[in-house]
């Protein structure tokens, strides 16, 4: 059985950005769902996010942003795909 050695999906550097609560919440769920081998969808991501869909958006919204997250797939009927940007860009 072959392991991933690669560590969390997680930077530590999210909590020094000053960024609300929620969109560090977001980015941690983010994580959560990628390192569990799961695509990060609206559809992933709204299932497990337990504010509300504006706050979702208000919050994916900043972490775009701040180039921690891009939207790389959309079809217009909020069935977006998202990844995690590296690090190294973030702002």
């Amino acid at each position: 059985m072959e392991h991933n050695n690669q560590g969390p999906t997680r930077e530590q550097k999210i909590f020094n950005l000053g960024l609300p609560t929620e969109t560090i919440s977001l980015y941690l769920l983010c994580c959560g769902i990628k390192d569990a081998g799961m695509t990060l969808t609206t559809k992933n991501i709204l299932e497990r996010w337990h504010g509300s869909e504006s706050d979702f958006h208000k919050a994916m919204k900043e972490l775009e942003d701040r180039n921690i997250m891009s939207k790389i797939l959309s079809d217009g009927e909020n069935k977006d795909v998202f990844q995690i940007k590296d690090v190294h860009g973030w702002r």
